[in-house]
């Protein structure tokens, strides 16, 4: 993957979406629910404080992580599908 994040931002691998619920149902692509789950690929360097200092981020690639279900912009980079967002947008380290 070349895709260089910059500043704070994050570069996320979702999860695969749920195929089948906890019943055994098979759930079509219509009622999948997004994954708030993925796993980090790509760190930026960190965001630039008011006095000019690098803040360097907390996540690091390989992190398994939450974030909200409509954070980032969705890319595709060939034919696998990635989510930029700012590091603020990620919940939680799993």
């Amino acid at each position: 993957m070349n895709i260089k994040p910059l500043a704070d931002r994050v570069v996320i691998a979702p999860a695969e979406a749920e195929e089948v619920s906890k019943g055994g149902i098979i759930l079509p692509d219509s009622a999948q629910e997004k994954p708030q789950q993925g796993k980090i690929v790509a760190v930026g360097p960190g965001k630039s404080s008011d006095s000019g200092s690098l803040i360097k981020p907390e996540v690091k690639n390989g992190d398994e992580v939450l974030y909200g279900k409509y954070s980032g912009t969705e890319i595709t980079v060939d034919g696998e599908s990635y989510l930029i967002m700012r590091e603020s947008d990620v919940l939680a380290v799993l």
